[in-house]
Protein backbone atom coordinates (compact mmCIF):
# COMPACT_ATOMS: atom_id res chain seq x y z
CA UNK A 1 0.00 0.00 0.00
CA UNK A 2 1.05 3.38 -1.19
CA UNK A 3 -0.04 6.54 1.52
CA UNK A 4 -0.29 9.83 0.14
CA UNK A 5 0.53 11.51 3.33
CA UNK A 6 0.62 15.12 1.60
CA UNK A 7 0.00 17.02 4.52
CA UNK A 8 3.09 16.12 6.62
CA UNK A 9 6.07 17.00 5.18
CA UNK A 10 4.77 21.02 4.58
CA UNK A 11 4.72 21.35 8.31
CA UNK A 12 7.58 18.23 9.32
CA UNK A 13 10.51 21.24 9.52
CA UNK A 14 8.68 23.43 11.57
CA UNK A 15 6.97 21.40 13.97
CA UNK A 16 10.73 19.30 14.52
CA UNK A 17 12.02 22.67 15.28
CA UNK A 18 9.45 23.93 17.85
CA UNK A 19 9.93 20.61 19.60
CA UNK A 20 5.89 19.50 18.99
CA UNK A 21 7.08 16.36 17.36
CA UNK A 22 8.42 13.91 19.77
CA UNK A 23 10.14 11.74 17.39
CA UNK A 24 8.87 8.73 19.41
CA UNK A 25 6.31 5.61 18.49
CA UNK A 26 3.96 3.31 20.55
CA UNK A 27 7.45 1.05 20.72
CA UNK A 28 9.65 3.33 21.97
CA UNK A 29 7.23 4.52 24.96
CA UNK A 30 6.10 0.77 25.42
CA UNK A 31 9.73 -0.16 25.46
CA UNK A 32 10.76 2.44 28.27
CA UNK A 33 7.71 0.90 30.10
CA UNK A 34 9.15 -2.35 30.23
CA UNK A 35 12.84 -1.38 30.49
CA UNK A 36 11.37 1.03 33.88
CA UNK A 37 8.65 -1.57 35.31
CA UNK A 38 8.77 -4.90 33.65
CA UNK A 39 6.68 -6.86 36.01
CA UNK A 40 4.28 -3.65 37.74
CA UNK A 41 0.64 -4.31 36.06
CA UNK A 42 -0.05 -2.40 32.89
CA UNK A 43 -3.41 -3.66 31.63
CA UNK A 44 -6.59 -4.85 33.16
CA UNK A 45 -9.32 -6.42 30.26
CA UNK A 46 -12.49 -6.87 31.11
CA UNK A 47 -15.64 -8.56 29.29
CA UNK A 48 -18.59 -7.35 30.80
CA UNK A 49 -21.01 -9.98 29.61
CA UNK A 50 -19.25 -12.64 31.08
CA UNK A 51 -17.31 -11.19 34.26
CA UNK A 52 -14.55 -11.94 32.80
CA UNK A 53 -11.03 -10.15 33.63
CA UNK A 54 -7.31 -10.70 32.94
CA UNK A 55 -4.70 -8.54 33.99
CA UNK A 56 -1.34 -8.26 31.93
CA UNK A 57 2.29 -6.62 33.18
CA UNK A 58 4.23 -4.93 30.63
CA UNK A 59 6.38 -8.07 30.50
CA UNK A 60 3.49 -10.34 29.46
CA UNK A 61 2.15 -7.41 26.74
CA UNK A 62 5.61 -7.58 25.16
CA UNK A 63 5.92 -11.43 25.36
CA UNK A 64 2.97 -12.05 23.60
CA UNK A 65 3.41 -9.35 21.15
CA UNK A 66 6.45 -11.11 19.62
CA UNK A 67 4.50 -14.20 19.71
CA UNK A 68 1.19 -12.26 17.37
CA UNK A 69 4.08 -10.68 15.08
CA UNK A 70 5.76 -14.39 14.81
CA UNK A 71 2.50 -15.23 13.70
CA UNK A 72 1.50 -12.10 11.50
CA UNK A 73 5.21 -12.87 9.89
CA UNK A 74 4.35 -15.95 9.29
CA UNK A 75 0.71 -15.25 7.64
CA UNK A 76 3.23 -13.22 4.83
CA UNK A 77 2.09 -9.76 6.32
CA UNK A 78 4.58 -6.85 6.04
CA UNK A 79 5.51 -2.97 6.56
CA UNK A 80 3.18 -0.72 5.17
CA UNK A 81 0.25 -3.75 4.56
CA UNK A 82 -3.13 -2.81 6.48
CA UNK A 83 -4.82 -4.94 8.99
CA UNK A 84 -7.97 -4.49 9.99
CA UNK A 85 -9.13 -5.16 13.43
CA UNK A 86 -13.09 -5.35 14.90
CA UNK A 87 -12.20 -6.12 18.05
CA UNK A 88 -13.76 -4.65 21.37
CA UNK A 89 -11.64 -3.06 24.29
CA UNK A 90 -9.46 -5.64 24.79
CA UNK A 91 -6.07 -6.74 25.99
CA UNK A 92 -6.16 -8.92 22.50
CA UNK A 93 -6.64 -5.49 20.66
CA UNK A 94 -3.64 -4.04 22.59
CA UNK A 95 -1.20 -7.11 21.58
CA UNK A 96 -2.33 -7.04 18.37
CA UNK A 97 -1.50 -2.95 17.64
CA UNK A 98 1.78 -3.38 19.80
CA UNK A 99 2.66 -6.48 17.10
CA UNK A 100 1.63 -4.52 14.25
CA UNK A 101 4.10 -2.12 14.99
CA UNK A 102 6.76 -4.32 15.52
CA UNK A 103 6.40 -4.88 11.60
CA UNK A 104 5.33 -1.47 10.57
CA UNK A 105 1.71 -3.09 9.80
CA UNK A 106 -0.53 0.06 9.47
CA UNK A 107 -3.54 -0.43 11.79
CA UNK A 108 -7.45 0.16 10.63
CA UNK A 109 -9.65 -0.17 13.81
CA UNK A 110 -13.47 -0.36 12.90
CA UNK A 111 -16.29 -0.05 15.04
CA UNK A 112 -17.44 -3.91 15.80
CA UNK A 113 -21.54 -2.28 14.98
CA UNK A 114 -19.79 -1.85 11.56
CA UNK A 115 -21.91 -4.69 9.25
CA UNK A 116 -20.89 -5.63 5.49
CA UNK A 117 -22.57 -2.39 4.04
CA UNK A 118 -19.69 -0.12 5.85
CA UNK A 119 -16.90 -2.95 5.95
CA UNK A 120 -17.29 -4.03 2.26
CA UNK A 121 -16.66 -0.39 1.34
CA UNK A 122 -13.66 0.21 4.26
CA UNK A 123 -11.51 -3.42 3.54
CA UNK A 124 -11.47 -2.68 0.33
CA UNK A 125 -10.58 1.12 -0.03
CA UNK A 126 -7.83 0.45 2.89
CA UNK A 127 -6.78 -2.50 0.69
CA UNK A 128 -7.02 -4.73 3.99
CA UNK A 129 -4.87 -8.34 3.83
CA UNK A 130 -5.73 -9.27 6.80
CA UNK A 131 -9.10 -8.73 9.16
CA UNK A 132 -9.56 -9.68 12.83
CA UNK A 133 -12.85 -10.03 14.08
CA UNK A 134 -14.28 -11.58 16.58
CA UNK A 135 -16.30 -14.98 16.60
CA UNK A 136 -19.55 -13.45 18.39
CA UNK A 137 -20.02 -10.09 19.48
CA UNK A 138 -23.40 -8.88 21.73
CA UNK A 139 -24.66 -12.08 19.70
CA UNK A 140 -23.66 -11.18 16.56
CA UNK A 141 -21.61 -13.90 14.53
CA UNK A 142 -18.56 -11.89 13.24
CA UNK A 143 -16.88 -14.68 11.34
CA UNK A 144 -19.87 -15.61 9.35
CA UNK A 145 -19.91 -12.10 8.31
CA UNK A 146 -16.57 -12.03 7.20
CA UNK A 147 -16.13 -15.00 5.72
CA UNK A 148 -19.02 -13.66 3.23
CA UNK A 149 -17.58 -10.58 2.26
CA UNK A 150 -14.71 -12.67 1.19
CA UNK A 151 -15.87 -12.45 -2.58
CA UNK A 152 -15.93 -8.90 -2.92
CA UNK A 153 -12.68 -8.07 -1.08
CA UNK A 154 -9.47 -8.89 -3.45
CA UNK A 155 -7.15 -8.02 -0.79
CA UNK A 156 -7.72 -9.81 1.80
CA UNK A 157 -5.78 -13.12 2.39
CA UNK A 158 -6.89 -13.71 6.17
CA UNK A 159 -9.64 -13.65 8.55
CA UNK A 160 -8.61 -14.40 11.91
CA UNK A 161 -10.89 -15.08 14.72
CA UNK A 162 -10.68 -14.36 18.41
CA UNK A 163 -12.53 -16.38 20.24
CA UNK A 164 -12.90 -18.94 17.68
CA UNK A 165 -11.56 -22.43 17.84
CA UNK A 166 -10.80 -23.53 14.09
CA UNK A 167 -7.61 -23.11 12.34
CA UNK A 168 -7.96 -19.48 11.57
CA UNK A 169 -8.41 -18.83 15.21
CA UNK A 170 -6.62 -16.08 16.91
CA UNK A 171 -5.08 -18.31 19.34
CA UNK A 172 -4.13 -20.39 16.93
CA UNK A 173 -2.80 -18.22 14.22
CA UNK A 174 -1.02 -15.63 16.40
CA UNK A 175 -0.67 -17.02 20.23
CA UNK A 176 0.46 -20.79 19.28
CA UNK A 177 3.29 -21.37 21.72
CA UNK A 178 5.88 -22.04 18.85
CA UNK A 179 5.40 -18.63 17.68
CA UNK A 180 8.67 -17.31 19.61
CA UNK A 181 10.17 -14.62 17.97
CA UNK A 182 13.52 -15.46 16.30
CA UNK A 183 16.68 -13.51 15.90
CA UNK A 184 16.02 -13.01 12.75
CA UNK A 185 12.90 -11.04 13.18
CA UNK A 186 14.11 -8.96 15.88
CA UNK A 187 16.65 -7.65 13.51
CA UNK A 188 13.16 -7.17 10.48
CA UNK A 189 11.50 -5.42 13.41
CA UNK A 190 14.51 -3.24 13.86
CA UNK A 191 14.03 -1.56 10.43
CA UNK A 192 10.31 -2.36 9.66
CA UNK A 193 9.32 -0.81 12.98
CA UNK A 194 9.81 3.03 11.08
CA UNK A 195 10.02 6.12 12.68
CA UNK A 196 7.50 8.32 14.15
CA UNK A 197 6.45 10.07 10.85
CA UNK A 198 5.36 6.82 9.22
CA UNK A 199 1.60 6.39 9.37
CA UNK A 200 0.73 3.83 11.44
CA UNK A 201 -2.96 4.18 11.58
CA UNK A 202 -5.79 4.31 9.16
CA UNK A 203 -9.27 5.55 10.95
CA UNK A 204 -12.81 5.73 9.04
CA UNK A 205 -14.66 8.94 9.27
CA UNK A 206 -18.19 9.76 8.87
CA UNK A 207 -18.90 12.91 6.68
CA UNK A 208 -20.67 14.72 4.03
CA UNK A 209 -19.09 13.11 1.51
CA UNK A 210 -21.42 9.99 0.51
CA UNK A 211 -18.42 7.38 1.48
CA UNK A 212 -16.77 7.53 4.40
CA UNK A 213 -13.00 8.77 4.69
CA UNK A 214 -9.97 6.89 5.58
CA UNK A 215 -7.90 9.51 8.16
CA UNK A 216 -3.83 8.45 8.05
CA UNK A 217 -2.37 9.58 11.35
CA UNK A 218 1.42 9.02 12.43
CA UNK A 219 2.90 8.65 15.91
CA UNK A 220 4.06 11.73 15.58
CA UNK A 221 0.58 13.74 14.65
CA UNK A 222 -0.92 11.60 17.72
CA UNK A 223 1.66 11.89 20.43
CA UNK A 224 2.16 15.25 19.80
CA UNK A 225 -1.84 15.73 20.94
CA UNK A 226 -1.29 13.10 24.00
CA UNK A 227 2.00 15.04 25.35
CA UNK A 228 0.15 18.54 25.53
CA UNK A 229 -3.19 16.92 26.50
CA UNK A 230 -1.51 14.85 29.67
CA UNK A 231 0.37 18.01 30.45
CA UNK A 232 -3.30 20.10 30.37
CA UNK A 233 -4.88 17.33 32.70
CA UNK A 234 -1.95 16.96 35.03
CA UNK A 235 -2.04 13.50 34.23
CA UNK A 236 0.99 10.85 34.78
CA UNK A 237 2.27 7.27 35.71
CA UNK A 238 0.67 7.16 38.92
CA UNK A 239 -2.97 7.54 37.24
CA UNK A 240 -5.24 4.69 36.15
CA UNK A 241 -7.14 5.31 32.90
CA UNK A 242 -10.54 4.03 32.41
CA UNK A 243 -11.93 3.24 29.27
CA UNK A 244 -15.10 1.87 28.05
CA UNK A 245 -15.58 4.11 24.89
CA UNK A 246 -14.85 1.45 22.00
CA UNK A 247 -10.89 1.96 20.93
CA UNK A 248 -11.73 1.40 17.39
CA UNK A 249 -12.91 5.51 17.79
CA UNK A 250 -9.94 7.86 18.56
CA UNK A 251 -11.38 8.77 21.82
CA UNK A 252 -10.78 4.97 23.13
CA UNK A 253 -7.50 4.25 21.17
CA UNK A 254 -5.79 6.86 21.67
CA UNK A 255 -7.16 8.48 25.21
CA UNK A 256 -7.71 5.00 26.70
CA UNK A 257 -4.49 2.81 24.90
CA UNK A 258 -1.87 5.12 23.42
CA UNK A 259 -1.97 7.74 26.42
CA UNK A 260 -1.02 5.47 29.56
CA UNK A 261 1.60 3.63 27.67
CA UNK A 262 3.09 7.10 27.26
CA UNK A 263 2.81 7.82 30.55
CA UNK A 264 3.87 4.47 32.06
CA UNK A 265 -0.15 4.20 33.67
CA UNK A 266 -1.98 1.44 34.23
CA UNK A 267 -4.69 0.72 31.56
CA UNK A 268 -8.45 -0.40 32.12
CA UNK A 269 -10.56 -1.42 29.36
CA UNK A 270 -14.25 -2.43 29.33
CA UNK A 271 -15.16 -4.31 26.13
CA UNK A 272 -19.01 -2.42 26.34
CA UNK A 273 -20.58 -0.07 28.81
CA UNK A 274 -22.19 -1.37 32.08
CA UNK A 275 -22.79 1.37 34.72
CA UNK A 276 -23.05 -0.51 37.38
CA UNK A 277 -19.91 -2.52 37.08
CA UNK A 278 -18.04 0.40 36.77
CA UNK A 279 -18.83 2.15 39.38
CA UNK A 280 -17.54 -0.71 41.18
CA UNK A 281 -14.49 -1.19 38.72
CA UNK A 282 -13.73 3.01 39.44
CA UNK A 283 -14.08 2.00 43.16
CA UNK A 284 -11.94 -1.06 43.31
CA UNK A 285 -9.52 -0.41 40.95
CA UNK A 286 -8.93 3.12 42.49
CA UNK A 287 -9.41 4.62 39.03
CA UNK A 288 -8.22 7.98 38.61
CA UNK A 289 -9.29 9.08 34.57
CA UNK A 290 -11.83 8.63 32.29
CA UNK A 291 -12.91 10.22 29.01
CA UNK A 292 -16.43 9.29 27.27
CA UNK A 293 -19.53 11.27 26.05
CA UNK A 294 -21.91 12.47 28.24
CA UNK A 295 -24.18 9.24 28.22
CA UNK A 296 -21.82 7.99 29.92
CA UNK A 297 -21.10 10.30 32.59
CA UNK A 298 -25.29 10.91 33.71
CA UNK A 299 -25.32 6.47 33.58
CA UNK A 300 -21.99 6.57 35.56
CA UNK A 301 -23.62 9.32 38.19
CA UNK A 302 -26.54 7.05 38.89
CA UNK A 303 -24.69 4.25 39.25
CA UNK A 304 -22.84 5.35 42.06
CA UNK A 305 -25.82 7.27 43.63
CA UNK A 306 -28.12 4.35 43.36
CA UNK A 307 -24.95 1.65 44.71
CA UNK A 308 -23.27 4.15 47.10
CA UNK A 309 -19.76 2.80 45.62
CA UNK A 310 -16.60 4.67 46.46
CA UNK A 311 -16.11 7.39 43.52
CA UNK A 312 -13.45 9.21 45.46
CA UNK A 313 -10.29 8.27 43.71
CA UNK A 314 -11.98 9.58 40.28
CA UNK A 315 -10.31 12.69 39.71
CA UNK A 316 -11.09 13.80 36.24
CA UNK A 317 -13.84 12.83 33.25
CA UNK A 318 -13.44 14.12 30.28
CA UNK A 319 -16.83 14.77 28.48
CA UNK A 320 -16.48 15.31 24.52
CA UNK A 321 -18.68 14.94 21.76
CA UNK A 322 -21.42 17.23 22.86
CA UNK A 323 -21.97 20.07 25.03
CA UNK A 324 -22.31 19.42 29.04
CA UNK A 325 -26.07 20.26 30.45
CA UNK A 326 -25.03 22.75 33.57
CA UNK A 327 -27.40 20.43 36.00
CA UNK A 328 -25.19 17.47 34.79
CA UNK A 329 -22.20 18.80 36.10
CA UNK A 330 -23.34 19.99 39.23
CA UNK A 331 -24.79 16.53 40.07
CA UNK A 332 -21.80 14.28 38.70
CA UNK A 333 -19.30 16.62 40.57
CA UNK A 334 -21.35 16.38 43.74
CA UNK A 335 -21.90 12.55 43.79
CA UNK A 336 -18.14 11.43 41.96
CA UNK A 337 -16.30 13.70 43.62
CA UNK A 338 -14.90 14.20 40.25
CA UNK A 339 -14.13 17.45 37.75
CA UNK A 340 -16.43 17.10 34.79
CA UNK A 341 -14.30 18.63 31.98
CA UNK A 342 -15.28 19.08 28.45
CA UNK A 343 -13.30 18.81 25.41
CA UNK A 344 -13.56 19.29 21.67
CA UNK A 345 -11.38 17.84 19.29
CA UNK A 346 -11.84 15.32 15.84
CA UNK A 347 -10.69 12.04 14.29
CA UNK A 348 -8.34 14.39 12.02
CA UNK A 349 -7.19 15.81 14.90
CA UNK A 350 -7.53 14.33 18.20
CA UNK A 351 -8.62 16.63 21.51
CA UNK A 352 -7.65 20.09 20.02
CA UNK A 353 -9.49 22.03 22.59
CA UNK A 354 -9.73 21.42 26.55
CA UNK A 355 -11.03 22.86 29.63
CA UNK A 356 -8.19 22.75 32.56
CA UNK A 357 -9.14 21.08 35.80
CA UNK A 358 -8.02 24.42 37.45
CA UNK A 359 -10.83 25.94 35.51
CA UNK A 360 -14.18 26.91 37.05
CA UNK A 361 -17.17 24.67 36.48
CA UNK A 362 -19.01 27.51 34.10
CA UNK A 363 -16.11 26.45 32.02
CA UNK A 364 -16.82 23.11 30.84
CA UNK A 365 -20.90 24.13 30.70
CA UNK A 366 -20.16 27.01 28.59
CA UNK A 367 -17.23 26.25 26.54
CA UNK A 368 -15.48 23.06 24.67
CA UNK A 369 -12.18 24.63 26.17
CA UNK A 370 -9.07 26.75 24.77
CA UNK A 371 -6.72 25.34 22.14
CA UNK A 372 -4.12 22.66 23.36
CA UNK A 373 -0.16 23.71 22.89
CA UNK A 374 0.75 23.30 19.24
CA UNK A 375 -2.30 23.91 17.48
CA UNK A 376 -4.09 27.03 16.47
CA UNK A 377 -7.58 28.17 15.93
CA UNK A 378 -9.34 30.85 13.58
CA UNK A 379 -12.79 31.54 13.21
CA UNK A 380 -13.75 32.95 10.04
CA UNK A 381 -16.67 34.74 8.58
CA UNK A 382 -18.25 34.39 5.01
CA UNK A 383 -15.57 36.23 3.52
CA UNK A 384 -13.00 34.25 4.43
CA UNK A 385 -11.55 36.38 7.03
CA UNK A 386 -11.31 36.05 10.94
CA UNK A 387 -14.19 37.21 12.85
CA UNK A 388 -13.93 39.21 16.11
CA UNK A 389 -14.88 37.35 19.72
CA UNK A 390 -17.95 36.22 20.03
CA UNK A 391 -18.94 35.97 17.16
CA UNK A 392 -20.43 32.92 15.03
CA UNK A 393 -18.24 31.50 11.69
CA UNK A 394 -16.30 28.35 10.54
CA UNK A 395 -14.09 26.81 12.80
CA UNK A 396 -10.44 26.39 10.79
CA UNK A 397 -7.22 24.79 12.83
CA UNK A 398 -3.79 24.23 12.13
CA UNK A 399 -0.54 22.56 13.77
CA UNK A 400 1.18 19.62 15.12
CA UNK A 401 -2.02 17.13 15.75
CA UNK A 402 -3.47 17.30 12.45
CA UNK A 403 -4.25 14.53 10.09
CA UNK A 404 -1.75 13.51 6.96
CA UNK A 405 -4.43 13.18 4.41
CA UNK A 406 -7.34 10.95 3.62
CA UNK A 407 -6.30 8.14 1.94
CA UNK A 408 -6.70 8.27 -1.69
CA UNK A 409 -8.84 11.64 -1.60
CA UNK A 410 -6.41 14.19 -1.16
CA UNK A 411 -8.96 16.06 -2.87
CA UNK A 412 -11.57 16.00 0.51
CA UNK A 413 -8.03 17.07 2.42
CA UNK A 414 -10.08 20.42 3.31
CA UNK A 415 -6.09 21.93 4.54
CA UNK A 416 -5.55 24.95 2.54
CA UNK A 417 -1.90 26.42 1.29
CA UNK A 418 -0.98 27.87 4.62
CA UNK A 419 -1.89 24.45 6.81
CA UNK A 420 -5.33 25.78 8.00
CA UNK A 421 -7.94 22.62 7.96
CA UNK A 422 -11.56 23.27 7.74
CA UNK A 423 -13.64 21.54 10.20
CA UNK A 424 -17.02 22.02 8.97
CA UNK A 425 -17.98 22.89 12.32
CA UNK A 426 -19.53 26.66 13.31
CA UNK A 427 -17.88 27.97 16.52
CA UNK A 428 -17.50 31.17 18.45
CA UNK A 429 -14.40 32.74 20.67
CA UNK A 430 -14.50 34.79 23.85
CA UNK A 431 -12.07 37.08 24.45
CA UNK A 432 -10.10 34.48 26.77
CA UNK A 433 -9.67 32.02 23.83
CA UNK A 434 -12.10 29.57 24.53
CA UNK A 435 -14.42 28.02 22.14
CA UNK A 436 -17.93 26.88 21.73
CA UNK A 437 -19.22 24.70 18.72
CA UNK A 438 -22.26 25.96 17.98
CA UNK A 439 -23.07 23.41 15.07
CA UNK A 440 -21.67 22.28 11.88
CA UNK A 441 -21.51 22.92 8.51
CA UNK A 442 -21.53 19.25 7.44
CA UNK A 443 -24.42 17.29 6.70
CA UNK A 444 -23.68 14.87 10.09
CA UNK A 445 -25.52 13.99 13.40
CA UNK A 446 -23.65 13.13 16.45
CA UNK A 447 -25.74 11.14 18.41
CA UNK A 448 -24.23 10.15 21.93
CA UNK A 449 -20.87 11.03 20.43
CA UNK A 450 -21.20 8.88 17.09
CA UNK A 451 -20.98 10.77 14.09
CA UNK A 452 -24.19 9.65 11.35
CA UNK A 453 -23.38 9.58 8.08
CA UNK A 454 -26.68 11.28 6.88
CA UNK A 455 -25.54 11.35 3.31
CA UNK A 456 -25.15 7.78 3.28
CA UNK A 457 -28.12 6.58 5.14
CA UNK A 458 -30.26 8.99 3.11
CA UNK A 459 -28.70 7.68 -0.49
CA UNK A 460 -30.20 3.85 1.30
CA UNK A 461 -33.47 5.32 1.79
CA UNK A 462 -33.97 6.80 -1.43
CA UNK A 463 -33.35 2.98 -3.00
CA UNK A 464 -36.89 2.57 -1.24
CA UNK A 465 -39.54 1.38 -3.55
CA UNK A 466 -42.15 3.78 -1.43
CA UNK A 467 -39.32 7.17 -1.30
CA UNK A 468 -40.27 10.15 -3.36
CA UNK A 469 -37.88 12.49 -1.32
CA UNK A 470 -35.68 12.06 2.23
CA UNK A 471 -33.90 14.56 4.65
CA UNK A 472 -32.10 13.30 7.80
CA UNK A 473 -31.82 16.05 10.33
CA UNK A 474 -30.72 16.23 13.90
CA UNK A 475 -33.44 16.86 17.25
CA UNK A 476 -32.18 17.29 20.11
CA UNK A 477 -32.11 14.62 23.18
CA UNK A 478 -31.41 15.15 26.73
CA UNK A 479 -28.69 11.79 26.71
CA UNK A 480 -27.37 11.56 23.45
CA UNK A 481 -27.07 15.38 22.82
CA UNK A 482 -28.98 14.49 19.68
CA UNK A 483 -30.74 11.51 17.59
CA UNK A 484 -31.72 11.18 13.76
CA UNK A 485 -35.25 11.86 12.60
CA UNK A 486 -36.16 11.09 8.82
CA UNK A 487 -38.20 13.24 7.04
CA UNK A 488 -39.70 11.39 4.20
CA UNK A 489 -42.78 11.95 1.31
CA UNK A 490 -43.60 9.08 0.03
CA UNK A 491 -44.43 8.39 -3.52
CA UNK A 492 -47.89 8.83 -5.05
CA UNK A 493 -50.47 6.15 -3.49
CA UNK A 494 -47.72 4.80 -1.41
CA UNK A 495 -46.82 4.77 2.58
CA UNK A 496 -43.78 3.63 4.96
CA UNK A 497 -44.12 3.27 8.26
CA UNK A 498 -41.24 3.29 11.06
CA UNK A 499 -40.90 -0.42 11.55
CA UNK A 500 -40.65 -0.83 7.37
CA UNK A 501 -38.07 1.60 6.97
CA UNK A 502 -35.72 0.36 10.12
CA UNK A 503 -36.71 -3.74 8.49
CA UNK A 504 -35.33 -1.73 4.65
CA UNK A 505 -31.70 -0.76 6.64
CA UNK A 506 -31.54 -3.85 8.53
CA UNK A 507 -31.67 -5.21 4.68
CA UNK A 508 -29.14 -3.06 3.91
CA UNK A 509 -26.99 -3.84 6.55
CA UNK A 510 -26.87 -0.83 8.11
CA UNK A 511 -25.36 -0.40 11.55
CA UNK A 512 -28.53 -0.58 13.86
CA UNK A 513 -26.58 2.71 15.37
CA UNK A 514 -27.18 4.70 12.08
CA UNK A 515 -31.08 3.89 11.75
CA UNK A 516 -33.31 7.21 12.34
CA UNK A 517 -35.28 6.78 15.49
CA UNK A 518 -37.86 8.93 13.99
CA UNK A 519 -40.08 9.13 10.71
CA UNK A 520 -42.26 12.00 9.90
CA UNK A 521 -44.07 12.13 7.07
CA UNK A 522 -44.89 14.40 4.91
CA UNK A 523 -46.84 15.75 1.56
CA UNK A 524 -43.57 17.86 0.41
CA UNK A 525 -40.56 19.38 2.56
CA UNK A 526 -39.52 22.69 2.88
CA UNK A 527 -37.14 24.20 -0.27
CA UNK A 528 -35.03 26.44 -2.14
CA UNK A 529 -36.82 27.94 -5.78
CA UNK A 530 -34.21 25.75 -6.89
CA UNK A 531 -35.40 22.80 -5.41
CA UNK A 532 -32.98 22.24 -2.57
CA UNK A 533 -34.02 20.77 0.69
CA UNK A 534 -33.93 23.70 3.38
CA UNK A 535 -32.56 21.32 6.48
CA UNK A 536 -32.60 23.83 8.86
CA UNK A 537 -36.36 24.35 8.92
CA UNK A 538 -36.86 20.67 10.10
CA UNK A 539 -33.91 21.28 12.60
CA UNK A 540 -36.05 24.32 13.65
CA UNK A 541 -38.86 22.41 14.07
CA UNK A 542 -37.81 19.71 16.12
CA UNK A 543 -35.88 22.06 18.10
CA UNK A 544 -39.04 24.30 18.91
CA UNK A 545 -41.19 21.16 19.54
CA UNK A 546 -38.51 19.99 21.72
CA UNK A 547 -38.17 22.89 24.02
CA UNK A 548 -41.82 23.18 24.15
CA UNK A 549 -42.22 20.34 26.02
CA UNK A 550 -39.53 21.54 28.28
CA UNK A 551 -41.54 24.57 28.98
Amino acid sequence: MEFDAVLMEPRRKAMEEAGFWPGKTLLDYFEDCLARQPEAQALTSITVAEGGRRDLTWAEIDALSWRAAAGLHRLGLVKDDVLACQLSNSWEFVVLYIACRKLGIVFNPVMPIFREHELRFMLKHGEARAFVVPKLFRGFDHETMAEGMRPDLPDLQHIIVAGGSGANSFDALLLDPALEASADLHALSATARGDANDVCQLIYTSGTTGEPKGVMHTANTMYSNLVAYAGRLGLGAGDIVLMASPMAHQTGFMYGFLLPVMLGARMVLMDSWDKDLAARVIAEDRVTFTMASTPFLMDLSNAVAEGGTDSRSLRIFLCAGTAIPGPLVERAQAVLGAKVLSAWGMTENGAVTVVAPSDPDSRSVQTDGFVLPGMELQIRGTDGAPVPPGHEGELYVRGCSNFVGYLKRPQWNNTDAEGWFDTGDIARMDEAGYIRICGRSKDVIIRGAENIPVVEVEALLYKHPAVHQVAIVAYPDDRLGERACAFIVPKPGQTIDFAEMAAFLGAQRLAKQYFPERLELRDRLPATASGKIQKFALRNELKAEYEARRT
